[in-house]
């Protein structure tokens, strides 16, 4: 697990400073499994941060995005969470329950496209949704 002051050095790296609200809530995305929205990070955190806005949380979390730091999914038009894995891998998304989970990738993703040779890609995701096991079980 990254610590603390491997996180704070991650956002000093990406030129953002670290401020106690940052790198708590740098610290609740990369450290959750969960995928969190950011309704959910300012749930979490605003016990602990008592003066924390939900409009500091989406810009934030928009911050850590446009650095590179987080991924935004955004899986269909109207959910969005984030994810701190930047490992690559792809997401499955449960039509009945909303749980979403990481998968991990055989090959990279890439190298199953065709026509992307010669493109500078920055970013890809891959998205897939069905039924989880769980959910799959009770039809």
């Amino acid at each position: 697990m990254v610590s603390r002051a491997e996180l704070k050095e991650e956002l000093i790296k990406a030129g953002i400073r670290p401020s106690v609200q940052r790198l708590a809530i740098f610290e609740y995305v990369r450290r959750s499994c969960q995928h969190p929205t950011a309704e959910v990070v300012y749930e979490a955190l605003r016990d602990e941060l008592g003066s924390l806005s939900l409009t500091t949380v989406y810009n934030t979390l928009k911050l850590f995005v446009d650095a590179g730091l987080i991924m935004m999914l955004t899986i269909d038009d109207t959910f969005r969470c984030f994810d701190g894995n930047r490992s690559n891998h792809a997401h499955f998304r449960c039509n009945d329950c909303g749980k979403i989970i990481d998968l991990g990738m055989k090959k990279d993703f890439l190298s199953m496209v065709e026509g992307v040779e010669g493109l500078a890609v920055n970013e890809a995701q891959l998205y897939l949704k069905g039924l989880c096991g769980e959910c799959k079980k009770k039809k």
